[in-house]
């Protein structure tokens, strides 16, 4: 898949989650396939650009690119204006979110809630694609409502717009994260459109991966809360997309690197105070269906300092290999 000058090396996507998908985060996806992972979501609104959160979401020095990262608003002049900000420093890909369901987003009118505007979503997509040089995506739900699915027209309107690649999670806003995704509307936009189109919700196994692509003819799928302490969900996808081999899970000795290096790069990026409150549920992902992980959750919520924390995760998968070379979180 092309993205302007960017050659994405397979079509699997980290989705960008609020509070999750920051750097480090989206380093162990890339590391283990993930062709693109995407920012967490950043206002639009000037004033909250020199904040901490924002300087925090916006930071991905070393980062292996593309970079793309995720805008929200709804004003086309300020959106314009920071997807202009983003690319000069440094981001190759803008994203736009408009399928965020979250209240705070949608009472201010902005993620999800666009789509009930049609003529507004034309209005933010022209000026986005128009004031940046780099490749312009969008994501976005099926519609406002069950009675109210517009996603093609929707995705119409970006292709006209110039958008180079649609994400299409589905549920409608009014669905939140409620029920299961329903994949019948996403095969429709991608037989209504001729950008590539990306399905999103509910995919949480390689055979799901499988299904979804076949019966919405999908370009690719994104990933999202199936990744959460499992960074390592993108090799095993490829591998079965790829050659239909179902990979064992990985040894815990594996899990224990990997969390602890997650666990790391969550103390550089935010300092130990702030770091250690991050990383709970971090721990909380990884541990969550391990042999002794409920408990130990309940242990590390009471941890408070950051050599504390990776004592304590380290000393929780050293059980494990004493229990067994290979343990399954599913």
């Amino acid at each position: 898949m092309q993205l302007g000058a960017h050659v994405l090396r397979n079509g699997l996507f980290a989705a960008p989650m609020a509070g999750v998908t920051d750097r480090p985060f989206r380093t162990l996806c890339r590391r283990y396939g993930a062709g693109l992972a995407i920012s967490e979501m950043v206002s639009s609104r000037p004033e909250l650009r020199g904040t901490r959160k924002s300087r925090l979401r916006l930071e991905h020095r070393g980062e292996t690119g593309p970079v793309s990262v995720q805008i929200a608003g709804a004003d086309p002049a300020m959106m314009a204006d920071a997807a202009r900000v983003n690319a000069a420093e440094g981001a190759q890909i803008i994203d736009i979110n408009m399928g965020c369901p979250a209240k705070k987003v949608c009472n201010v009118a902005a993620g999800s809630a666009l789509l009930s505007d049609e003529p507004l979503v034309a209005r933010i997509l022209e000026a986005v694609v128009a004031a940046v040089d780099v490749p312009v995506t969008l994501k976005i739900r099926t519609g406002p409502s069950p009675e109210r699915r517009n996603a093609l027209r929707i995705a119409r309107i970006a292709e006209s717009a110039g958008i180079q690649m649609l994400v299409v999670h589905g549920r409608t806003r009014a669905c939140g994260f409620r029920g299961e995704a329903e994949f019948e509307t996403i095969a429709e936009v991608k037989a209504g459109v001729r950008i590539p189109v990306i399905a999103n919700g509910d995919i949480a196994t390689p055979e799901e991966a499988r299904r979804v692509l076949r019966f919405t003819g999908a370009d690719g799928i994104m990933i999202g809360r199936a990744a959460h302490g499992r960074p390592w969900i993108f090799r095993e996808f490829l591998a079965f997309l790829h050659d239909g081999e179902k990979l064992a899970p990985p040894l815990a000795a594996e899990m224990r690197a990997v969390a602890l290096e997650h666990l790391e790069g969550i103390y550089s990026l935010y300092g130990e105070e702030l770091g250690v409150r991050i990383a709970r549920k971090h721990i909380g992902w990884y541990t969550r269906g391990l042999p002794g992980g409920e408990a130990f959750r309940r242990e590390a919520v009471q941890i408070l300092s950051a050599p504390a924390q990776l004592t304590a995760v380290a000393r929780f998968y050293d059980g494990l290999m004493h229990i067994d070379a290979r343990v399954d979180p599913a």
